[in-house]
C-alpha cells in the first residue's frame, strides 16, 4: 500500500467513530459478498464512505498498481498525462496512478456519491500535486452524456455494482474517452465475467489489448469454463484489521482486469506469453500455466536441462511475462 495514502487516511479518519465505521463495514462486506448489484447508492453518507476509504482503498490501491504494474511492463511509454477515474469513489484508483506515472498532470473522479467525493477531495488534499488539485464531479453514470477525453481511464470494481446494460454503456463511454482503458473487477467468476464483456466491447470499439492477454483471440480460459486472475498481497494498516477483525497482518486481493489502448504500437509490443498462476516450484523444475500469444493456454514444465528457461522460470511471477524496460518521461504535452 501507498504510504503517502496510508498516512492519508490516517489523518482524515483519525476523530472518526471506530464503532461506527466498524458496523459500516460490516454492511458494506455484506452487499459485496451477496454476489447481487446493490439496489440503491452503496456509499450513501459520510459514515459509510469513510468505512469504504479505510476497508476497501488500500485493496484497490494495490490492485490497481499491480494492473499498471503489468501495462508499463508491455508499453513503458503509454501516455499518461490525464485520468479519468470513473466511479472512482474516494479515489483509490487516482491513487494508484499518481503512484505509478511521473507525468500525471491532470485527474478527474467521476462518482454518483457525493459524500464519497467528498471524502476523495480531502484525502487528495493530503497527496501529490495531481490529487490535491483534482476534480470530483458528481454524476450519475448512467445519465448517458459524453465524457471529457483523458490518456488514461479507470474503471475499478464498478461494473459489478451497476445493473442490466449500465455496465456495458459505461465501458462504450470509457473506450470513447480514453486513450487507454483499465478495468479492473474482484478475481472471481462473476468479476472476470465482467471483464470479459468489457474485452469483448472494448476490442469491438477498435482499441488493442494491453494487458494481461498476449493475443486478441477468444479467451481460452473462459472457453475451459475457467477465470482468469491473480492475487494480490497488501500489508493491512491497524484500523483496517480493527474494522474487518482480522488478526493477520495481511490479505491476498484476487483481482481480474484487461486494459486495452488505440495505440497499436503499444499492442504491437505484446509479450509472448502471462503466467496464469503461481508457478509450482520443485527441486529442478517448475511448473507454470501460461496464456500463449497463439490464443491458447496449457501447463509448460521447465527443467534444468534448459538452464536460460529454467533460471527464468524460477523468478517469474504470476501475470509476469512483460518486457520490462525503462520507463521514459513523456514531455511536448
Amino acid at each position: 500500500m501507498s504510504t503517502a495514502l496510508n498516512r492519508a487516511l490516517e489523518a482524515v479518519l483519525e476523530a472518526a467513530d471506530t464503532e461506527a465505521l466498524r458496523r459500516s463495514t460490516a454492511r458494506l462486506i455484506e452487499v459485496y459478498r451477496s454476489g447481487a448489484p446493490p439496489e440503491r447508492q452503496v456509499l450513501r453518507d459520510p459514515v459509510s464512505a469513510a468505512a469504504y476509504a479505510a476497508y476497501r482503498m488500500p485493496a484497490t490501491h494495490a490492485a490497481v498498481a499491480r494492473v499498471l504494474r503489468h501495462a508499463l511492463d508491455v508499453a513503458p511509454d503509454l501516455p499518461t498525462a490525464s485520468l479519468l477515474d470513473l466511479g472512482g469513489g474516494t479515489g483509490a484508483a487516482a491513487w494508484a496512478v499518481a503512484d505509478a506515472v511521473d507525468d500525471l498532470e491532470h485527474v478527474e473522479v467521476v462518482d454518483g456519491s457525493a459524500d464519497a467525493l467528498a471524502l476523495g477531495r480531502r484525502l487528495g488534499q493530503h497527496g501529490p500535486p495531481p490529487l490535491a488539485g483534482a476534480r470530483w464531479t458528481h454524476r450519475d453514470l448512467a445519465a448517458g452524456a459524453s465524457l471529457p477525453a483523458a490518456d488514461l481511464v479507470t474503471v475499478s470494481y464498478v461494473l459489478g455494482e451497476l445493473p442490466g446494460e449500465l455496465p456495458a454503456r459505461v465501458v462504450d463511454a470509457a473506450a470513447a474517452a480514453g486513450r487507454t482503458v483499465v478495468v479492473v473487477e474482484p478475481g472471481t467468476p462473476r468479476g472476470f465475467g465482467a471483464v470479459l464483456a468489457a474485452r469483448e466491447r472494448l476490442l469491438a470499439a477498435g482499441l488493442h489489448l494491453l494487458a494481461p492477454c498476449p493475443h486478441e483471440a477468444a479467451c481460452p480460459l473462459a472457453a475451459a469454463g475457467d477465470w482468469c486472475h491473480l492475487a494480490v498481497r497488501l500489508d493491512r494498516t491497524a484500523l483496517h484489521r480493527r474494522l474487518k477483525g482480522a488478526a493477520l497482518g495481511h490479505e491476498d486481493e484476487k483481482v481480474s482486469y484487461v486494459v486495452a489502448t488505440r495505440d497499436p504500437a503499444h499492442a504491437r509490443a505484446l509479450p509472448a506469453g502471462r503466467v496464469l498462476r503461481l508457478p509450482v516450484k520443485r527441486k529442478g523444475l517448475v511448473q507454470l500455466e501460461v496464456c500463449h500469444a497463439d490464443g491458447t493456454a496449457g501447463r509448460e514444465l521447465v527443467t534444468r536441462r534448459d538452464p536460460p528457461r529454467y533460471r527464468a522460470a524460477r523468478h517469474v511471477a504470476q501475470g509476469g511475462g512483460g518486457r520490462r524496460r525503462e520507463r521514459t518521461r513523456q514531455t511536448g504535452r
